[in-house]
């Protein structure tokens, strides 16, 4: 206390787990030298740290916290709960004697009327040995104890000749003062066979126990019976076997983790090893013992107490000493600092506390989700991962969580929550206008096994809020495994769905509780104002991380300016490689790489990503080229097609590319979308020749175009032909605030605000072209006629192409569709196909997880490419595979709609 030490009461103790560096310490805000052993918790999401725990609970409270802890993952001996002994006590009551038994506690009246010598003695007021081997001794009845509930209804009912009228009289008697009868408690204690079993029920979390055989019982009753006899009363008998007042046992000590559940001196057993133990976990109470002790054990209990804090004392001071701490003898001031005791219950009672119930499936499998989250909690930490926010959200929309999963798929017992945070107004900054309610827990199971589940409510401002409901009733799960060894354990990474019913979400309302959930409504309801209906963005610029620019800056670039067939100038910014000179000459010649952009939208030079595609081809040892066609925003208005890209701008790009390589150069193609459909136009219109390039790469285009059943719907409406009468002559806006618009293009941005997206950008032009093109579904000319893909003879190349799970815009049967059109017209070549679940449209490129699970298709494609052409191009089972490719009937991945 003089340390600085804070006495929290009206705590009571829910188990304890071990602080591994699952907690706090991998989101960098507890050091390992710093990190306690343990965390003990006194409900589902406060705790205390402590390298030390000692549990004097009593038998059932010691019990129940190591019950409760295993259910966590706390390894503990099989004997838990067993060689349980209530001391062999048994209870009886003696009513309606005459005899002068002075068994009655008093009152502040009678206290201070009745002489020191006269008053009735303690709890125990007289005793009885018998020479069969058990002790009976009288025991003194409060004032307020409730006789007539302990005579009639908690033993085996009303003897003969007494029965609840008498009772009653006598209590009249005794409340007026008059001459009435003397009643006390009976208790027996000696041994019994210490075969108790103390279990828990793992659905209500309650202690249950069977009780010992006692075979001195009859005996027992007997001599009760004849001390009755001896008063002149009546007995009453206890009808529960479970009345006891000497409890023992439950974590007997044992030499061995067999047969107890902790060694001589208190310290709890890891049964991992015979005699390991778990560090700085103690038990030092009545639980200990093993076995009845036949007298009254208050002083085998201290003795055993004592013995256990001279060894604890020794653990102590050899772990200050490990950790290099000075033990001071000595008085230490308290420090004004800490906080005192008066705030303490303010800060520790959190202001709102939800309970949210979620089902759905994870990996296929079935699972729920029961939290408890309290907001604006004391030991509030913040939010590193998963959401990179701008700032932080208000206090009360950010909290613990704790409660438990059901994923019997995986763990048969509940996934407990040890530690889990929430924030129900993230936003990432690449995505201002987009609100995340971000759940991360730290699960851990009976098995001792530990899980991670990360998930996300995903509010896009799409069609206003049409969608609300359903996005922020869904979240998107991420479930994996925490490796206890990474070189042996195998990562399990499963993802799904859980979704909150109407029925569960009017239970969270109705058991809405805290002293400010009415705020706490009132600032959710105003985010969702802000996100779906205002959509305001969140954040500044100044908000974004720059740290890792200045470690690792872009790669110079030099700036072509090229001029096209029709005269119109465009520009290609190349990046040169820095080739390694202790990789082989044969590695070194990779081949060149020109990438074309989609519709209006910059996905692959990134400067502020540490990881796009421009640098990862850098990497692999690629000269890059980035075209920038006449379709790029920063090029002067100008009236063309998505042909004229084709016929004039990729043509032109790759002849600046062939001019500095020779014309004996390979160039790899990379493109999306709109960027895709022009390439292929060059192609199979003949305007470029397959004998230059190496190979292509397509993401969510080909020479196919399938869109959404809503894009098609926006597509068939006049919006495009409106958009352009709108903007007459000049039908480029302008993307910066600084650059002045017409009065037209003013009033097209102002109606554009109102066309559905999942984030908000610059209206740029759009192409009539591309309407037909969306339209017919694969690529036509500029007068909608079918004028390419008769032509599949000019396709003489590998190809790879690239969709993403989600169907924002184009769907998989886009890659589908390529992929089979030209296993059959070009089998000689390498052809692949991926579906990349997760991802959408753009974000297969400028996403942030695009280096880890898209980008390697694309390497693989272009080394697989370039060791094709040197090995003699593909083998007679690549043929094979590709004649059985073809034998598909739908696509896998396709789902209508």
């Amino acid at each position: 206390m003089q340390a600085g030490c804070t006495v929290k009461t009206g705590c009571q103790v829910w188990f304890v787990v071990k602080n591994l560096d699952d907690i706090g310490e991998e989101e960098g805000r507890i050091s390992r030298k710093t990190r306690r052993r343990w965390l003990v918790f006194f409900n589902e999401t406060e705790y205390v740290p402590s390298d030390f725990v000692i549990l004097s609970a009593g038998v059932f409270g010691t019990t129940e916290i190591l019950f409760q802890s295993q259910m966590r993952g706390l390894k503990l001996s099989e004997r838990l709960g067993s060689g349980f002994s209530c001391n062999g006590n048994t209870v009886a009551y003696v009513a309606g004697s005459p005899a002068p038994l002075g068994a009655y506690g008093l009152d502040s009246e009678q206290l201070s009327k009745i002489s020191f010598q006269e008053r009735p003695g303690p709890a125990i007021s007289s005793s009885y040995t018998s020479s069969l081997g058990f002790t009976i001794q009288g025991a003194v009845l409060p004032k307020a104890f409730p006789y007539l509930l302990f005579k009639g209804i908690t033993t085996y009912g009303w003897p003969p000749g007494y029965w609840l009228l008498h009772g009653i009289i006598d209590k009249i008697k005794h409340i007026l003062g008059l001459k009435y009868s003397q009643a006390m408690v009976l208790n027996a204690m000696g041994y019994d066979e210490s075969d108790g079993k103390i279990t828990i029920e793992k659905e209500t979390n309650k202690i249950c126990f069977s009780p010992p055989h006692d075979p001195l019982l009859p005996r027992k009753i007997k001599a009760f019976q004849k001390l009755t006899r001896k008063l002149g009363g009546v007995l009453f008998m206890s009808r529960y076997r479970s009345t006891s007042v000497h409890l023992l046992g439950g974590c007997n000590a044992s030499s061995h983790p067999s047969d107890g559940v902790c060694n001589p001196n208190g310290q709890v057993f890891d049964p991992k090893f015979p005699t390991s133990v778990h560090s700085g976990l103690y038990v030092c109470d009545a639980s200990l013992i093993p076995c009845s002790v036949g007298v009254n054990p208050c002083l085998t209990i201290a003795t055993a107490a004592e013995h256990v804090s001279n060894h604890l004392v020794q653990d102590v001071l050899k772990n200050k000493t490990r950790k290099g701490i000075e033990f001071l003898g000595k008085t230490v001031e308290r420090k004004p600092s800490l906080i005192p005791h008066w705030k303490l219950d303010s800060i520790m009672e959190p202001t709102v506390v939800i309970k949210e119930t979620m089902r759905g499936y994870v990996g296929g499998m079935p699972c729920s989700a029961h939290l408890k989250m309290k907001m604006n909690c004391w030991n509030q930490n913040g939010f590193n991962e998963p959401c990179q926010v701008l700032g932080e959200s208000h206090p009360l929309l950010r909290g613990k969580v704790g409660g438990y999963v059901v994923f019997r798929s995986v763990e048969k017992d509940k996934l407990h929550v040890i530690d889990g945070d929430v924030d129900m107004c993230g936003v990432d900054y690449r995505t201002p206008y987009t609100q995340y309610m971000c759940y991360r827990l730290l699960l851990s199971g009976s098995s001792g096994s530990r899980y991670i589940l990360e998930g996300r409510k995903i509010m896009n401002p799409y069609l206003f809020a049409l969608y609300a409901w359903t996005e922020s009733m869904t979240m998107h799960v991420t479930f994996k495994k925490v490796a206890k060894n990474s070189s042996t354990d195998q990562m399990m990474i499963l993802r799904g769905a859980l979704c909150i019913s109407t029925t569960e979400l009017l239970k969270s309302l109705i058991s809405l509780e805290g002293n400010r959930k009415g705020k706490f409504i009132c600032l959710l309801l105003q985010s969702l104002f802000r996100t779906y209906i205002t959509q305001v963005p969140r954040g500044n610029h100044g908000d974004f991380p720059m740290s890792h620019l200045y470690q690792r800056p872009y790669p110079d670039s030099t700036l072509h300016y090229i001029k096209t067939g029709d005269g119109f100038i465009i520009s290609c910014r190349q990046w040169k490689c820095g080739q390694n000179p202790w990789v082989p000459e044969e590695e070194r010649k990779r081949n060149p790489v020109l990438l074309v952009n989609g519709h209006s939208t910059e996905s692959y030079y990134l400067p502020t990503e540490p990881n796009d595609l421009i640098r990862t081809l850098l990497e692999e040892g690629h000269e890059t080229w980035l075209l920038q066609t006449r379709l790029d925003p920063l090029n002067p208005s100008n009236n063309f097609t998505i042909e004229d890209i084709g016929r004039f701008d990729i043509p032109a790009a790759i002849g600046k590319i062939l001019e500095l390589h020779g014309l004996s150069a390979k160039i790899h193609l990379v493109a999306h979308c709109v960027g895709g459909l022009a390439i292929h136009i060059a192609l199979m219109g003949g305007h470029v020749t397959a004998n230059h390039l190496a190979s292509l790469s397509c993401t969510n285009s080909s020479m196919f175009f399938k869109i959404t059943v809503s894009s098609t719907v926006k597509m068939c409406l006049p919006l495009i032909p409106i958009s352009m009468l709108i903007l007459g002559k000049n039908k480029i806006l302008p993307i910066f605030k600084t650059m002045k618009a017409t009065p037209r293009q003013q009033l097209l941005k102002s109606i554009a605000q109102f066309i559905p997206r999942c984030e908000r950008c610059t209206c740029d032009e759009s192409f009539p072209h591309l309407r037909k093109i969306c339209n017919n579904g694969f690529i036509v000319d500029s007068n909608g006629k079918n004028s390419y893909l008769t032509h599949p003879e000019r396709m003489a190349l590998p190809t790879l192409y690239i969709s993403g799970g989600k169907s924002l815009l184009v769907t998989p049967q886009t890659s589908f569709l390529a992929n089979k059109y030209m296993m059959l017209h070009q089998p000689g070549f390498r052809h692949e196909r991926v579906v990349v679940e997760g991802f959408g449209h753009s974000d297969l490129l400028i996403g942030e997880e695009s280096y880890k699970k898209v980008f390697p298709h694309i390497l693989s494609h272009l080394r697989l490419a370039e060791d094709g052409r040197r090995n003699g191009g593909v083998s007679a089972e690549g043929l094979k595979c590709s004649k059985e490719a073809l034998d598909w009937g739908d696509d896998p991945s396709y789902e209508a709609g």
